[in-house]
């Protein structure tokens, strides 16, 4: 083979492969992983003191980015045969053919070994826990099938990532960082309810269950919103059993606007302003939250 020639195999197989790499992280919206790790960031932030190592921060980091990663390509395989029916998720790479189911799988395995990896690079109770991990990854992708509390198992799924993050420095649980964590679980509940308000048609049509498909669209919106009230009224709690300053309640106050903006503008007559900015626009929860805790933790604002 001429130099060109190998020269142009070469950029060839690395294009293959960046586009490859690319497609793996459009079929996890490896982007949103901002949802969990703000808070999971705060967790290691108050159990840390202010202080967390580096170590710490870059285990917890990559152990939540690879459990995420895992799970929505592990949702992504189990739910294919619906997301093929599905218009809104014609696109996914694992629908479109761009991604393999071996190669989904393989993908998985890989996920999972970078978390387990990290996780035993953390506090030694990490490791012993993480199969706890695994065992929602694989239940939740199955309880649109069984049951319309499949939006609370989702919240609960997430609700771990805090939870996570405090037992990697400090090893066990107490009541405050179980507050906030139930408080970030039913916040991700109450979004995804709104969520799936979209796919009532398709899940009826399809004998999925959920919320708005159980008991209706303008019941299911009524219920989003009071578990969004829920789960301001537990930011609040978790913020007094934790001693945060006046500072951390102004991200309370930013998260509670954020919220009342998002139920404003769905109606159950008028889904059309549930788009994908309406789903990152959520992310602002996290992020605020964990700004205005940083500031409040480690400068000490009042």
């Amino acid at each position: 083979m001429k130099a060109g020639e190998a020269a142009k195999a070469g950029m060839s197989f690395w294009t293959q492969a960046k586009n490859k790499a690319c497609s793996h992280a459009r079929n996890v919206a490896l982007s949103h992983s901002l949802f969990a790790l703000p808070f999971a960031y705060i967790a290691l932030m108050l159990a840390a003191e202010g202080k967390p190592s580096a170590a710490a921060v870059f285990w917890v980091t990559l152990a939540m980015v690879a459990a995420r990663s895992a799970a929505l390509a592990l949702n992504n395989l189990i739910d294919l045969r619906y997301d093929k029916k599905q218009p809104r998720f014609r696109r996914r790479p694992l629908v479109t053919g761009e991604i393999g189911k071996a190669e989904c799988l393989l993908f998985i395995v890989l996920c999972l070994g970078v978390f387990f990896g990290s996780a035993a690079k953390l506090h030694p109770v990490c490791i012993r826990l993480s199969p706890v991990a695994l065992f929602f990854f694989v239940v939740y992708p199955y309880m649109k099938r069984f049951s319309w509390t499949c939006h609370l198992v989702l919240g609960l799924t997430l609700a771990l990532a805090p939870l996570a993050a405090w037992i990697a420095v400090k090893g066990a649980v107490d009541a405050a960082i179980a507050i906030l964590a139930v408080a970030v679980g039913v916040w991700i509940a109450g979004f995804d309810i709104v969520y799936g308000c979209l796919d009532v048609d398709f899940d009826k049509a399809n004998g999925l269950h959920s919320i708005p498909e159980r008991f209706g669209v303008p019941a299911a919106l009524l219920v989003s919103r009071l578990f969004h009230l829920a789960s301001v009224a537990g930011f609040i709690v978790a913020g007094h059993l934790f001693a945060l300053g006046l500072l951390y309640y102004g991200g309370i106050i930013l998260t509670a606007l954020v919220l009342y903006y998002q139920h404003r503008i769905v109606r159950a007559g008028d889904l059309s302003r549930v788009t994908q900015a309406y789903f990152l626009r959520n992310g602002l929860v996290g992020l605020s939250l964990f700004l205005f805790t940083f500031l409040s933790v480690v400068h000490g604002w009042a």
